[in-house]
């Protein structure tokens, strides 16, 4: 018997899918306009995990550069087929279409977590989004996701499935449609995942109702993977959308169903963690449930029937403490695997070595493309982060420090700019200015953003002058599919050599 907590991974990790590999599990989770893309995380234990790579991760594989936040990379699956593992995903476009580089469903393959991962082998022939796949003997199908042709109501949409080859990525057959909701007006099936049910069979899995406050897991049952499938007489089997906001952990669905080495059935879930009734900065995390079975049902957690903080369940250890603090100087050789950046690999952005981080100016952060910023999940709804820089201006216009990246469209931004003041800039206007004088610029700033839930405190300087206080901007559904980023940035002119970057948690 252990006790661990949910979120079982720090910061934003939306659509977490799940497999078992040998004696270890694989989790795979979405990451957007985010490079290196689709992290990977591997666990002995199902609750304590570690980042091992990711599934996207050198140049040449995908093109995401210029994408609008919460476009890119949407909701992996991860699964063993014939010893290898492979990871089927889907590129989605900005709302606007008003992007030049390729959409649709790809699958990368490896014969490890680590890696390599292959190049992108792309699925046509199929439109859609969260594509899935099931291994039946020496068959593999492809399921996923659609808004329905003929829709009947809005958001309605349907499930589809269809024999896949592997190596290939062609259509075997044609896509037959297994399912249309849950009940008359259901909308964005999203996260469908067929697995072999324990009595013969198959069980579709899926999310209904929205990534928001809506959110449910549904079942649906079949003797034949092709349908027809029979939905289950008590969904949803799991849901918080009868909580309200106010509840500590609310809009959970997107589930993925494991098997221990000992036979016990596991589910990962999606769910958001409101602060006061407010969404939270971090967006959508990860998070476990134990599953049983009654007469051929899956219970999400048995006599409880929520996703709790605290859980205590047979078939797991306890815990571990998760490290509380990170200082990073960018003197080693290879970046730390939790460095991202937007829409480029940060390899394409900086270099690193012995005398630390060299950024480059870029773009706007308010921009899509072009931006210089390396970035990690915040950990925690309190959390701090410092930086230590010294900036080269080329031009007036030039500044450096540290950011806080929701979107392309909210941040929160505290740096030093070549004319030797300290600036403030929050979802793209100023906010605040303080002079530090141009005698100052050949010296290292001391930078610190201090995270409070959904306020922030910003300082500069070892002593820690306060320069302000604000309100952070948190995730705007329904297109605020992802969390906060926080790292170093670089805009304009010039450049900047990060010599020290702090994060802490709690």
């Amino acid at each position: 018997m252990g006790r661990y907590r949910n979120p079982v991974l720090p910061g934003c990790h939306p659509d977490p899918s799940i497999c078992r590999f040998g004696d270890r599990y694989v989790l795979v989770t979405s990451s957007f306009e985010y490079l290196p893309g689709l992290p990977v995380h591997v666990s002995d234990d199902l609750v304590n995990w570690t980042l091992v790579g990711h599934a996207l991760h050198r140049p040449g594989q995908i093109d995401l550069s210029g994408l609008t936040s919460s476009s890119g990379t949407y909701a992996p699956t991860v699964r063993e087929v014939n010893g290898r593992l492979v990871v089927v995903c889907t590129v989605v476009g900005p709302e606007d279409g008003d992007w030049a580089g390729r959409t649709g469903h790809f699958l990368v393959t490896a014969g490890a977590p680590e890696g390599p991962w292959s190049d992108p082998v792309w699925i046509d022939g199929v439109g859609g989004f969260d594509p899935s796949i099931t291994v039946d003997g020496d068959r593999v199908w492809l399921c996923g996701t659609r808004e329905a042709v003929e829709g009947y109501w809005p958001g309605r949409t349907e499930v589809w499935v269809a024999e896949l080859d592997l190596a290939t990525g062609a259509l075997r057959s044609e896509p037959v449609v297994i399912w249309t909701g849950a009940a008359v007006g259901a909308v964005w099936a999203e996260g469908p995942h067929l697995l072999p049910h324990p009595d013969g069979g198959w069980m579709l899995l899926v999310a209904e109702g929205g990534t928001d406050l809506e959110h449910a897991v549904c079942v649906a049952y079949a003797d034949r993977i092709e349908g027809p499938y029979t939905g289950d007489a008590g969904n949803p089997r799991l849901s918080h959308r009868d909580l309200g906001p106010v509840a500590p952990i609310v809009a959970v669905g997107h589930a993925d169903l494991v098997d221990d080495v000992e036979g016990r059935s596991w589910a990962t879930v999606l769910a958001l963690h409101p602060v006061d009734g407010r969404r939270g900065i971090l967006g959508r995390r990860t998070s476990l449930v134990p599953v049983g079975w009654v007469d051929g049902r899956p219970l999400f957690a048995p006599g409880v029937g929520r996703v709790e903080q605290t859980v205590t369940a047979e078939g797991v250890p306890d815990q571990r403490p998760r490290p509380t603090r990170v200082v990073e100087h960018f003197t080693a050789e290879r970046l730390d695997l939790e460095w991202n950046g937007a829409g480029r690999l940060p390899e394409e952005i900086a270099t690193w070595g012995a005398e630390g981080l060299l950024l480059p100016g870029g773009a706007e952060p308010s921009e899509t493309a072009g931006v210089s910023f390396l970035g990690r999940r915040l950990p925690d709804e309190i959390s701090e982060a410092s930086l230590r820089l010294r900036i080269t201006p080329a031009g007036d216009g030039f500044r450096a420090g540290v950011l806080l990246r929701v979107s392309d469209a909210q941040q929160l931004e505290l740096s030093v700019t070549g004319a030797g003041e300290a600036i403030a800039v929050l979802a793209g206007a100023e906010v605040g200015r303080l002079p530090l004088g141009r005698d100052a610029l050949g010296d290292e700033f001391e930078l610190t953003l201090r995270i409070r839930n959904l306020t922030a405190r910003l300082f500069v300087g070892e002593e820690e002058v306060a320069f302000c206080e604000l309100d952070v901007l948190a995730p705007r559904p329904p297109r605020g599919f992802i969390g906060a980023w926080v790292g170093p940035v670089s805009v304009g002119s010039g450049e900047a050599r990060i010599t020290r970057f702090t994060l802490s948690a709690g």
